[in-house]
């Protein structure tokens, strides 16, 4: 009955959502003269996010984000809502090229994660790191340690730190909303301070007329919500405790041993049946043949065989098609290996592919809608609203720039759900503001990437966080819903750093704060009566 209510009600306001722009623009032939460049622009991501956080469904919730969209720009034109939604969004996120090279990464990732499962690879290193990783503190440790060592790309991040770490954390009842927290904290947030990474090369593509790669290298200081989660989790998982709704994830899973609370379809697909004979070098070879591969293919697609260096070649490199290039290579290699070594045939290589696609059909799905409905808000214009607001800030505040531009990027990049367009929209803007006090130029452009990567971590229309809970196979409400509070803490205190920051235009003061604020917290919370802490008997004896 409750189930049933839920549905009725869920319906009901995606009728009245959809219905209510159509009849603002019921004498208006087309949406766009009215609305582009307006509050409404926001409307379709913050209806899709409420929707997937009171529903805990996000298929439905991000297709009801894209119809609101199509219905503000097309009014009352039913035809034009359709092919708004379905030309200008689905069929246009799926036609194009960085997308598709996304995607084909992704399938491969997940026919490369299926042999690693069927060869027993994944198995036999849990059963390695079993012996020696004594304690849950360990396995977690383990698990950031090995997210910070993958620092080329958040999705092969998310993807292979999940499937690599799933059988050792299981050991130790860790939920999974937990893993995926550990793998989505040292994702975008470590692929953002790397110099070497796809993100750099993102960055440094958005900065115009002068030597990004430097500018990045310099704002590496002052990315304050990067640095500060990776401190964050560290210090979290040492001083053995959890708050909010992760405490009843990690209660659940310590006291009754269920890792999941809420169980996603594709941890039901994840039980394969392992080859006995695997060992360590079944998991390890082909995760750092997929390392190199998509590493040289990213140099590859930057011009570094036509003569350009290394650094340049990464800077320029085109990451979507680097990393589906270097993914296939990788894959081919991979199923040579495993037919060498006679742990698998040919036919069970084979028999991969269509159980690699099959675990990933969830997040192709959710990426798809994710995409769709940023063409939505596009077309919307909530890019140059976001700019407007930005450029009527008065100019005797300019030491609050930081500070602002840093909350400004957090609200765009959660609500589009892409921490690049926001690089894109905002770099921009933070460049044009300093052009007449070249001092602040550094502090602006690392508040931009700051608080980009944390609406990008907390945003369920993510595709870093999509990916996260897809390496864990945890529930993606599950996920968000208990990574938003531990993002949110650190992100408040990077807040209070930009103000420092703007006013002392060095970094080491605000970091020294920043740095004593998150231990000051969390020892705060670990005294909280909501807190679960989990005793050293149990840290060790589970």
């Amino acid at each position: 009955m409750q189930n049933s209510r839920r549905l009725i009600f869920t319906l009901g306001l995606a009728v009245m959502l959809v219905a209510a722009p159509m009849m603002v623009f019921a004498e208006e032939e087309t949406a766009t003269p009215a609305l582009y460049a307006t509050g409404w622009a926001a409307l379709p991501p913050l209806i899709a996010i409420a929707l997937a956080l009171i529903t805990k469904e996000v298929y439905s919730s991000l297709f009801v984000g894209i119809l609101t969209g199509a219905a503000l720009y097309a009014g009352a034109d039913f035809a034009g809502i359709l092919n708004h939604a379905l030309i200008d969004g689905v069929v246009a996120s799926l036609s194009d090229s960085w997308n598709v090279g996304i995607l084909v990464f992704l399938v491969v990732l997940g026919m490369m994660v299926a042999l690693m499962n069927k060869s027993g690879g994944s198995q036999a290193f849990g059963n390695w790191a079993s012996r020696r990783v004594k304690s849950r503190v360990a396995a977690q440790i383990s698990s950031v340690v090995l997210g910070v060592l993958i620092f080329v790309d958040d999705y092969f991040n998310c993807l292979t730190v999940g499937s690599v770490m799933k059988p050792v954390t299981d050991r130790f009842n860790i939920s999974r909303a937990k893993l995926a927290y550990i793998i989505d904290a040292t994702a975008a947030p470590i692929c953002i301070i790397a110099p070497i990474s796809s993100w750099a090369a993102a960055v440094t593509g958005f900065v115009e007329g002068q030597n990004g790669f430097t500018i990045f290298l310099k704002a590496i200081p002052y990315n304050f919500y990067a640095l500060f989660t990776l401190f964050f989790v560290v210090a979290l998982i040492t001083m053995k405790f959890d708050f909010a709704t992760m405490a009843k994830y990690e209660r659940n899973a310590v006291e009754n041993g269920d890792l999941f609370t809420e169980k996603s379809a594709q941890a039901e697909q994840d039980e394969v049946a392992a080859n006995e004979n695997g060992v360590i070098w079944d998991l390890v070879f082909p995760v750092l043949v997929l390392i190199v591969c998509c590493v040289i293919g990213m140099i590859y697609t930057g011009g570094f065989f036509d003569g350009e260096t290394f650094v340049n070649s990464f800077a320029n490199s085109d990451a979507s098609v680097g990393l589906a290039l270097g993914s296939v290579v990788a894959l081919v290699i991979s199923v040579i290996y495993y037919i060498a070594r006679r742990v698998l045939g040919f036919k069970e290589c084979m028999a991969c592919a269509p159980e690699g696609f099959q675990q990933m059909v969830s997040p192709i799905l959710v990426l798809t809608f994710a995409w769709s409905l940023k063409n939505m808000t596009d077309s919307l214009g909530l890019a140059d609203f976001v700019a407007g607001l930005v450029k009527g800030m008065p100019s005797g505040l300019m030491g609050l720039i930081p500070a602002v531009l840093f909350a400004v990027a957090c609200v765009l990049a959660f609500a589009s759900g892409t921490s690049w367009g926001t690089f894109g929209i905002l770099i921009p803007i933070g460049l044009a503001i300093t052009k007449a006090s070249p001092e602040f130029m550094i502090p602006v452009i690392s508040a931009c990437m700051a608080g980009a990567v944390y609406g990008d971590h907390v945003s369920p229309i993510s595709d870093t966080t999509i990916m996260a809970s897809a390496g864990a196979a945890c529930n993606h409400v599950s996920h968000v819903s208990t990574q938003l509070p531990y993002a949110s803490v650190v992100a408040g205190i990077a807040f209070i750093c930009y103000i420092i920051a703007g006013y002392t235009l060095n970094p080491v003061v605000p970091l020294i704060v920043g740095f004593a604020l998150v231990l000051g917290v969390l020892f705060l919370l670990r005294k909280s009566s909501g807190a679960f802490v989990v005793s050293d008997e149990a840290n060790k004896n589970i």
